[in-house]
């Protein structure tokens, strides 16, 4: 009896121990939440998703990392989540990133992990009066991903101030609607919303200019004097203390995708296009993928251009010194902008 007794004790105590262990292992594994937004310049994170490239390069650096993304329709519901910690990575225009840089500059210090592309940004409409965003009425309805501080909203203004004068960005804004780029666009084309105009990103832009109704007003590219960052990722001054491991894994996950987008713009397309239950074919996907306008970098580009002009309207306090103020120091060595 007395055996049976220390057996079971024995056994009891292994099964605790194992059991203990397992807990210890699961508790080990670093759920990571990340967020990305619609439209084929969120690729990059696409690839990175798809193919397991963060848990990779995460094991290599002694980490245990499942990932987990959300999809939002704009940048300022996904500062909202960084702030709260509902997010380790959130993605977006410059816009939304220089907010949420200035809001917390004195206390949690969001900054840039890295740029994901530089892209242009168009501005589409139906209406087939508007030539220029100088023939625009209060009965046209601009939409765009959010009032005032998206990057297609802050490169409006930029487009304002020189069209109409000093002091005038703002002319536009209260046509300006916020809409997702999908919901913006399926207004525009239906006609029967008020929205007469869509500032947007690949691939709407280059679906909507397919129809005859549409045409081309604004070109980012053309407001900014050249390529420009249009989307970056971002995260929390207090991860990038705490876990410098795990911002070292997403920039070497991050340029493993860039590398996988340019070496094999096929497959990554026909990734993307699964991915995200995309109209679009894999062969137009690719198509866009090449096109020379659309560069997929981690160097921020023309990132001062758009500080400097928010700091000097008043929608940021203050510009930083340098890009690199906006950016952990991972990617300081690239010759950024």
């Amino acid at each position: 009896m007395v055996m049976t007794l220390t057996r079971r004790a024995l056994v009891a105590g292994a099964l605790c121990v194992a059991a203990l262990a397992g807990a210890e292992a699961q508790a080990q594994t670093r759920t990571v939440k990340l967020a990305k937004q619609f439209g084929i310049s969120y690729l990059p994170l696409t690839i990175m998703e798809q193919k397991g490239f963060l848990e990779e390069e995460g094991k290599k650096l002694g980490l245990d990392l499942k990932s987990e993304w959300i999809q939002f329709s704009a940048g300022n519901a996904m500062n909202e989540a960084i702030l709260s910690g509902n997010l380790d990575f959130a993605s977006g225009g410059v816009g939304p990133l220089l907010t949420i840089w200035s809001r917390t500059r004195a206390n949690i210090g969001v900054k840039a992990v890295a740029a994901l592309n530089a892209m242009p940004l168009f501005l589409n409409t139906t209406n087939p009066n508007v030539k220029t965003i100088a023939d625009f009425t209060e009965k046209d309805r601009i939409a765009l991903p959010a009032v005032r501080t998206s990057i297609q909203a802050v490169t409006l203004q930029m487009a304002s101030e020189k069209t109409f004068g000093p002091g005038q960005h703002g002319k536009l804004d209260a046509w300006t609607v916020s809409l997702g780029h999908p919901d913006a666009q399926a207004a525009m084309m239906g006609g029967q919303s008020g929205i007469t105009a869509h500032f947007t990103s690949a691939p709407f832009m280059y679906d909507e200019l397919a129809d005859p109704r549409v045409r081309k007003v604004l070109d980012s590219y053309d407001v900014l004097g050249g390529p420009h960052t249009f989307n970056l990722v971002w995260s929390q001054g207090k991860l990038a203390k705490e876990e410098p491991k795990l911002i070292r894994a997403f920039v070497a996950a991050l340029d493993r995708s860039i590398a996988h987008i340019k070496a094999d713009p096929a497959d990554a397309a026909l990734t993307w296009t699964k991915a995200e239950k995309s109209r679009m074919s894999a062969a137009e996907a690719e198509k866009m993928i090449r096109l020379p306008e659309n560069e997929w970098t981690m160097t921020p580009k023309k990132i001062m251009a758009y500080a400097e002009f928010m700091a000097r309207t008043g929608v940021i306090p203050s510009k930083p010194d340098t890009w690199k103020d906006l950016f952990f120091e991972d990617i300081h060595t690239m010759p950024g902008s």
